[in-house]
């Protein structure tokens, strides 16, 4: 019934009625670009991108402001972040709850360079490493200054409706969680989101 669409897993033993699309980020030109230049200037590095724009079809209320984020290895964050900044594009490297109060209200759009958590669950499209939806809710719901538009009730309206329409495996999500350091809390949190979908 799996290899004919009828159902499909969500985790280890869990299984929905029908087939659900997979998640595929937009890649704007901009994002195109940034990445094009880190990939030239660090080739060895491992550097994925994305923008807080992709959660917009999820959320009731749409932010005014976007992020652009570059995660990469720690080894490697001081350099890019250097290099961005050399390349005048409006940068903050790993900034915390001060900072983003004090400085992110008066940018619509800026790049903010982030730690890559290791075996992080990443997608390659167009030949750029990006972000899955695993990855996504994951994110928001263990950075709460970087993604503070997505918390609260948004939060539960992003994973009902990313849950919903896109297939997500939640042995993905749970691992990357552990990563983290955060897989009891997060287990509890999409426990509580599984029961308000029934």
């Amino acid at each position: 019934m799996v290899q004919m669409g009828v159902i499909t897993r969500t985790g280890r033993g869990k299984l929905s009625i029908g087939t659900r699309k997979i998640f595929h980020p937009e890649i704007s030109k901009k994002l195109k670009s940034i990445y094009t230049r880190l990939r030239i200037e660090f080739p060895y590095s491992e550097i994925c991108v994305w923008n807080t724009a992709v959660f917009n079809e999820f959320m009731n209320h749409q932010p005014g402001r976007f992020f652009i984020l570059v995660e990469v290895e720690k080894e490697a964050m001081e350099a890019i972040f250097l290099f961005l900044k050399d390349k005048k594009y409006p940068v903050f490297i790993q900034p915390d709850e001060d900072l983003a109060e004090k400085y992110f209200p008066d940018q619509k759009e800026i790049v903010i360079v982030k730690p890559l958590v290791s075996e992080a669950p990443l997608q390659k499209i167009n030949e750029l490493n990006t972000v899955t939806l695993e990855k996504m809710l994951v994110d928001i719901f263990c950075d709460n200054v970087v993604f503070s538009t997505q918390q609260g009730s948004e939060m539960r309206n992003i994973f009902q409706e990313a849950i919903s329409k896109y297939e997500t495996s939640e042995n993905r999500m749970v691992r990357y969680a552990d990563r983290r350091g955060r897989k009891k809390q997060f287990l509890k949190y999409l426990n509580s989101i599984s029961k308000l979908q029934q």
